[in-house]
């Protein structure tokens, strides 16, 4: 089941669509649209895109070690015969890595900004 949500980007007064770490990072988190931006700009700024890590996207280094800060682990995702590992997979609230993309996923419902439930996933960060 996919849902749309734009992580509070709209009502923290943010236009665009190239965010998705930071949208996934709310989501799956609760924290403020606003607080992902700044957490994720601060450990980019220090990694291997600089500046602009948030408008071109994230490493997953630096997701890694943001999401470190609050408690979070990274899980390779469930191996299977025949297919890839789906957001379907996932158990819980966890914020997936897929192909180019990031997204949360909340008791079984993907939640972004379009419908990326065909991707496949490379594994996720979840609280610990």
């Amino acid at each position: 089941m996919y849902q749309y949500t734009d992580g509070g980007r709209e009502a923290a007064g943010f236009k665009g669509k190239s965010d998705c770490g930071v949208r996934a990072v709310a989501v799956a988190t609760g924290m403020p649209y606003k607080d992902a931006r700044r957490l994720l700009r601060e450990v980019s700024n220090k990694g291997k895109l600089g500046s602009r890590a948030i408008a071109r996207g994230i490493w997953k280094e630096d997701m890694t070690e943001a999401l470190r800060t609050l408690g979070w682990v990274w899980v390779s995702a469930p191996k299977f015969e025949g297919r890839k590992a789906r957001y379907t997979d996932i158990p819980g609230t966890a914020i997936l890595r897929m192909a180019r993309h990031y997204a949360a996923v909340v008791e079984g419902v993907l939640m972004d900004s379009w419908d990326s439930s065909e991707k496949m996933v490379y594994g996720y960060w979840k609280k610990s």
